[in-house]
């Protein structure tokens, strides 16, 4: 419990600072911030050949799945383990983790103060590929009455909203990749400026799945490598793609204040936030990283942070040819050649994969973890530097670091660039 109940609620300019107080994870390490947390530090690669379909027609055969889950033993009736898709069983669960070990007593609080800020960058895909097959084969009076409600991307706001009672401002935000990034930092910005006191909010995904495997293999966006431990290689000069991962990332935050006169466990505050778009291409960054830069200028602005301050970098880091490039360029950009060479980078995706709309949520989390911990988490699968990544790729865990501020990027098919700085929490 934090004793010091009289630090400093606000920030120089009046808003109220903003601190994480619960996590929850549900990714293809397993159910549990833990569970995640130890997979990252000890560099465990989580992929592994499809399961869930026959991929013997398709060029890629390997994902991060979320391997044996059965939402009835995280929490969820049978009822809704049937009813919910499965983005929406790993939001729940991720989210009861979160407000688990939040603490918050939410009927003791005003819900019309806590909002719900949750995302899916592609929703209820199994949902809607088995209701176009229905509509196909059966005709359209075969067609669920279900079927909306269960695919729209919103549901999972929605339906964590009414298992919580969560009457403020209930978003789904979705910018691709980006999208629990950006959850988290509208729901940040809400609670700086008043709006709220706090806030659910985080990502959730179920990628894995015959179209979307289809689909992004098609687009050239995949990695094709059939050793699990060699396809998703984060800034490595053998890199061919992402490996399609899911999950859901979920954080209580709440202003400063908030938290302080619950005596909650404080366990990291958000300082800053940036948002910007490459309006370049639908598909590619823009080669400079000029709007990456913008965002992680902002997060540090906010936060009364300058580059010089940077601790260390949970970069997206999806192991695309393009992406890995391009935020190299943006951290030197930012920090100066020699500086930003200096750096540490991790990225999670060699574990994980890329779970999409779930990844900033999942990579806040172990940004808020290694800040904390006063650690650089490693980064699992790269193993070789390529000169057109000239940055400080974190191999081995780098402990008994501490930092002042350490940045989660997270950038979008669209453009869309999110940016989250985030520090270990001082009275």
């Amino acid at each position: 419990m934090n004793e010091n109940v009289n630090a400093a609620t606000r920030r120089a300019d009046g808003t109220h600072r903003v601190v994480i107080t619960g996590m929850g994870a549900v990714s293809p390490a397993g159910v549990g911030v833990q569970a995640l947390w130890d997979a990252v530090m000890g560099r465990t690669c989580c992929i592994g050949p499809v399961t869930r379909f026959d991929t013997t027609d398709y060029d890629v055969h390997i994902a991060a799945e979320v391997r044996d889950f059965d939402a009835t033993e995280h929490g969820l009736s049978k009822k809704e383990a049937r009813r919910f898709e499965r983005f929406v069983q790993y939001a729940i669960v991720a989210s009861d983790e979160a407000l688990a070990q939040s603490g918050l007593n939410l009927e003791a609080e005003d819900t019309t103060r806590i909002a719900c800020v949750f995302g899916t960058g592609i929703g209820g895909i199994d949902e809607l590929q088995s209701g176009f097959f229905t509509l196909a084969e059966k005709g359209p009076k075969r067609v669920s009455p279900l079927f909306i409600p269960t695919m729209i991307g919103n549901i999972a706001a929605g339906s964590l909203s009414i298992r919580y009672g969560l009457r403020g401002e209930c978003l789904n935000v979705v910018t691709a990749c980006a999208t629990g990034a950006h959850s988290i930092g509208t729901a940040v910005r809400d609670i700086r400026h008043g709006y709220i006191d706090a806030a659910l909010a985080g990502g959730s995904e179920e990628s894995v799945s015959p179209i979307c495997l289809a689909g992004f293999a098609n687009l050239g966006a995949l990695s094709k490598e059939e050793d699990p431990t060699q396809a998703s290689l984060p800034f490595d000069v053998r890199r061919a793609g992402f490996v399609a991962g899911e999950g859901a990332g979920a954080v209580v935050l709440e202003s400063l204040e908030h938290a302080l006169a619950r005596g909650a466990n404080i366990l990291a505050e958000i300082t800053g936030f940036g948002s910007t778009g490459d309006a370049y291409h639908m598909t590619a960054p823009e080669p400079s990283g000029e709007g990456v830069v913008r965002a992680m200028r902002q997060a540090l602005a906010e936060g009364g942070f300058t580059p010089d301050d940077l601790g260390h970098l949970n970069a997206h880091g999806t192991g695309t040819p393009a992406n890995d490039a391009t935020e190299s360029k943006a951290l030197l950009a930012l920090c100066g050649d020699e500086a930003g060479r200096a750096v540490p980078v991790t990225s999670v995706k060699g574990t994980t994969g890329h779970t999409l709309g779930a990844a900033g949520a999942i990579e806040a989390i172990v940004t808020a973890l290694a800040v904390a911990n006063e650690c650089v988490p490693p980064t699992c699968g790269f193993a070789e530097a390529d000169p057109e990544c000239p940055v400080n790729v974190v191999i081995e865990a780098k402990m008994g670091y501490p930092q002042k501020v350490a940045l989660s990027n997270s950038l979008g098919f669209g453009g869309h660039n999110a940016s989250l700085a985030i520090s270990p929490y001082c009275a």
